[in-house]
């Protein structure tokens, strides 16, 4: 018995994707610990009637792709390099309530990354100031907390360069588009306790 033309595709698609999503990560280095980088996986199922397209990776990933709203970008630090509205337009809110993650695993997560890249703390001529990493985190969880996190599209994007390839006859019936397959991967993967991450 032949393999259904569907599933082929389907399951071609879905590898693609994944594989395009790790290469935009790296692209856009935001790779550094390759964690998010080995999450990314993708299922395909066919059904008489129906068809099942699934995504996987680290809740944090669905944040770096689509961004996150800040809470008050007005409260970011003056010395802070970035500073205004980072994701105007995203689902993804600090301080919504929505995703009500731990604080202090927020600003242990940024405290791993602040070593990882070796931040210190500078004063206002640009020279080291005394401060552990500790509170290096806090400050900057403070500002992400308050301006956001900017979209990465990394997982958007390949969804979006990989549907063009698709056959007409599986997009239309279906209604595959970058929105809806992005809906149901984080209505499916983002726990309501996830912890919202910078950077990994």
């Amino acid at each position: 018995m032949s393999q259904d033309p569907r599933a082929e595709a389907l399951q071609k698609f879905v590898d693609g994707v994944v594989k395009q999503a790790r290469t935009n990560l790296t692209k856009r280095k935001k790779n550094a610990s390759k964690k998010l980088y080995n999450s990314i996986k993708g299922e395909s199922k066919v059904y008489p009637n129906s068809i099942r397209i699934g995504f996987q990776m680290e809740d944090y990933g669905f944040f770096q792709d689509q961004g996150v709203k800040g809470a008050n970008p007005s409260k970011v630090s003056k010395n802070a390099k970035i500073r205004g509205q980072q994701a105007p337009n995203s689902r993804f809110k600090f301080g919504s309530g929505n995703y009500a993650g731990s604080w202090q695993s927020f600003v242990t997560n940024i405290e791993v990354w602040a070593k990882r890249k070796n931040i210190r703390l500078r004063d206002e001529q640009g020279k080291y100031k005394k401060g552990n990493y500790r509170t290096i985190a806090q400050i900057i969880a403070g500002n992400i907390y308050n301006r956001g996190i900017k979209p990465t599209m990394f997982f958007s994007d390949a969804l979006e360069t990989k549907l063009k390839k698709l056959p007409t006859e599986l997009i239309n019936p279906y209604v595959l588009t970058v929105s809806n397959i992005i809906d149901i991967a984080i209505k499916e993967n983002v726990r309501k306790n996830a912890v919202f991450s910078s950077s990994k």
